[in-house]
């Protein structure tokens, strides 16, 4: 089958500096010490990158935009009863729609909560000073102990899913995450994701201002 581009540049660097950044955030987070200058530093960026993805998801190429994901009641229960629409399996699928929405709010709660913590050793949170004792101290119960499980969980299910779409269903989704194109059947008539310089250009713009939001807020516990 012909391939259209599914996933624009903007999309694909945002999902592996993602990843890159969260599995950094565990691996720093569990060894503590000196590493949690890394821990904070990685923990910035994807604060930025879920700003980013947020207003991208608003501005982005054809099926990174919200409005395309399908997640509609209906269209859900078609596709867990394998009935759904050939198209919906171009972009996000259902579920994979409400893993991309459920992996947003949990990595923005990780992050607003990990601005307000404190290690009770060496490293707080730039926005501790702005509340009380006890939002710190649920801020920090919540990022380390809570959030931390449900994003590794949410990982998992995520890295699960992808080995089944991969190997089960022959959906070559690694693959396009990396070129950014997609075999799609013609007859589907698909519309393929604008992927310019100007695109690009507003991306990393947009990227731009959610760094320097991020680093403001950084800025904030000097």
């Amino acid at each position: 089958m012909p391939s259209i581009r599914v996933w624009d540049l903007p999309t694909r660097v945002f999902h592996w500096a993602l990843v890159f950044c969260v599995v950094g955030l565990v691996i720093t987070g569990n060894i503590g010490g000196n590493a949690m200058v890394w821990h904070f530093r990685m923990g910035y960026t994807v604060g930025a990158l879920v700003l980013f993805r947020l207003l991208w998801g608003f501005w982005g190429g054809y099926w990174s935009h919200f409005s395309h994901f399908p997640v509609g009641l209906q269209t859900l229960i078609a596709y867990l009863r394998g009935k759904a629409a050939p198209i919906v399996e171009v972009g996000h699928n259902p579920l994979g729609s409400l893993s991309v929405f459920a992996m947003l709010a949990v990595l923005a709660a990780q992050v607003s909560t990990g601005l307000m913590s404190d290690d009770e050793i060496a490293f707080q949170g730039p926005l501790t000073r702005f509340v009380s004792e006890t939002t710190v101290s649920a801020a920090t119960h919540y990022h380390t102990e809570v959030g931390k499980l449900l994003l590794i969980a949410l990982v998992c299910l995520h890295v699960g899913a992808v080995i089944y779409h991969q190997r089960v269903k022959r959906h070559p989704l690694v693959q396009a995450m990396i070129r950014g194109d997609k075999p799609v059947d013609p007859a589907l008539q698909p519309l393929a994701a604008a992927d310019g310089v100007a695109q690009r250009l507003l991306a990393l713009a947009l990227f731009g201002i959610c760094a320097g939001f991020m680093a403001w807020v950084a800025a904030l516990g000097r």
